[in-house]
């Protein structure tokens, strides 16, 4: 798990991370706000399987709330993390 974020409404927040996926590239990370039903991917470019890969997502919250953001790995046979990290985010 990530650390409780705190923001304001219609103010982005940066969420950052690593993932590495032994053997294989990471292909593209993805972020889903209604605990995995759907998922937005963000693919990641010239990866190769020995490398880490860091990523950050820009998220303005629409209203005030407590909300759960998933994130997860997808490698280059299409394979996603088997577990989902996830970060909860404190908006005002």
């Amino acid at each position: 798990m990530i650390p409780c974020v705190r923001g304001s409404v219609g103010k982005p927040v940066r969420l950052k991370g690593t993932a590495y996926d032994f053997d294989s590239a990471i292909s593209a990370i993805q972020f889903s706000l209604d605990e995995g039903a759907h998922w937005t991917e963000y693919p990641t470019a010239n990866t190769t399987d020995y490398q880490n890969v860091t990523w950050a997502f820009d998220f303005t919250p629409p209203q005030t709330g407590r909300y759960r953001m998933k994130v997860r790995a997808v490698n280059d046979r299409g394979e996603a993390s088997p577990e989902a990290a996830y970060v909860e985010l404190e908006i005002d």
